[in-house]
């Protein structure tokens, strides 16, 4: 989901069992005892190293003229506000961190082929960001057997859960066109669940995702408010369907080209592993607090969504991490069955989507929720650079 432009508690998620959900805060990364949450932390070091300097006035990245390969940007927020920075090729996410806190440290670790790409750091999580260029000379080594293997499959799901999503936009679409509301209510939840678990590569198209699934309360200055939530509120706020009609018919044509896109999208081992830990960014920051739906109170759709798409991006190099870190691989099953059981006791069959609504869900319950998705935060910040061969 595009940035939040919002007010935002610096907390770890560990602070959760002191933390009232019922705020409108998202959860960020704080300073831990050592000031640092590291994206490889698995215990090896990447090919190079290349600090970036994230102030409120300035993008410093060390380097700037890098050998193709494994890289890591070691991020230091040293500004007053959360944080989060990107590297863009084009328009094109290549990989990124948000809600970096002031005073953390966070190791990003990402395979870069030969070009021109942008590093943006964005001091209070807004706007283009402020943008440094560097440039890549050499390519990778081919991939390996798995390593292809592993890149098919995973592209192979994002291709199912992309071409899944369009039929149930269409039907999203024409209840919504038919000024059907309780059938268009229905038909919501369920045809965001193959986006949310797809998220980071959909994200990848610049140009989709503010589209497609930008939030009110995350709206830039002049941004139009189109997609999935527009219809939301709509929805579930009383408004005239036929108001809305024309962003259904956009978002029908949204999600049919994301579709077209999947079989050029740049994936990678490092990408697939680095996508697992930004969908699990995406249930801490904005399901665990209910930000994420407002009006349908459907998160925990969405939750299911995140977790299960990071869940078969970690199946998909298990094969590859067994061999580079095996103890990790233990750790991650231990830890998505963990989060799996966790949410299970919330599923209900008789309500579209499959979940009960986000409103039924205590405090007490909801910080049990946060406390199963810290855990398994940790060992899936490693999965990038484990899959990088950088265990």
């Amino acid at each position: 989901m595009p940035s939040r432009a919002r007010a935002l508690l610096v907390l770890p998620l560990a602070s959760l069992a002191a933390l009232s959900l019922s705020s409108c805060g998202a959860l960020v990364d704080a300073p831990s005892s050592s000031a640092e949450v590291s994206e490889g932390a698995s215990g090896g070091a990447a090919d190079a190293s290349v600090a970036i300097n994230a102030s409120d006035g300035a993008c410093e990245v060390a380097k700037t003229d890098l050998p193709g390969g494994v890289t890591t940007f070691s991020i230091t927020n040293t500004g007053s506000q959360v944080t989060e920075v990107y590297v863009y090729d084009g328009d094109r996410i290549v990989t990124e961190k948000e809600n970096i806190g002031p005073g953390t440290s966070y190791d990003l670790t990402v395979d870069l082929t030969e070009g021109k790409y942008q590093v943006a750091c964005k001091p209070g999580m807004v706007g283009d960001g402020i943008r440094q260029a560097i440039a890549v000379t050499g390519g990778t080594s081919e991939l390996t057997a798995a390593e292809q293997t592993a890149v098919d499959a995973y592209r192979a799901y994002v291709q199912q859960q992309a071409d899944a999503t369009v039929p149930l936009v269409q039907q999203l679409r024409d209840a919504v066109a038919a000024g059907d509301r309780a059938k268009a209510q229905s038909l919501y939840a369920p045809s965001r669940v193959g986006w949310e678990s797809v998220e980071p590569v959909a994200e990848s198209f610049g140009d989709l995702d503010p589209r497609m699934d930008v939030r009110e309360a995350d709206l830039e200055q002049g941004q139009e408010f189109t997609g999935w939530h527009r219809l939301e509120k709509a929805l579930w706020t009383g408004e005239d369907l036929a108001a809305v009609a024309p962003v259904a018919d956009q978002l029908l044509l949204d999600v049919k080209e994301l579709a077209q896109r999947v079989p050029n999208a740049a994936i990678t081992p490092n990408s697939i592993g680095n996508g697992a830990k930004e969908l699990l960014d995406e249930v801490a920051t904005g399901k665990i607090t209910g930000e994420e739906e407002a009006f349908s109170h459907t998160d925990l759709v969405d939750f299911k969504g995140n977790v299960d798409g990071a869940q078969k991006a970690f199946e998909v190099l298990t094969p590859i991490v067994q061999t580079n870190d095996p103890t990790l691989v233990t750790e991650l099953t231990t830890q998505f069955a963990a989060v799996q059981a966790a949410l299970a006791p919330y599923a209900d069959p008789s309500v579209p989507g499959g979940y009960v609504s986000y409103e039924k869900v205590t405090e007490d319950q909801r910080r049990e929720l946060a406390r199963a998705v810290d855990a398994l935060s940790e060992p899936l910040s490693q999965l990038g650079a484990a899959a990088a061969g950088q265990a």
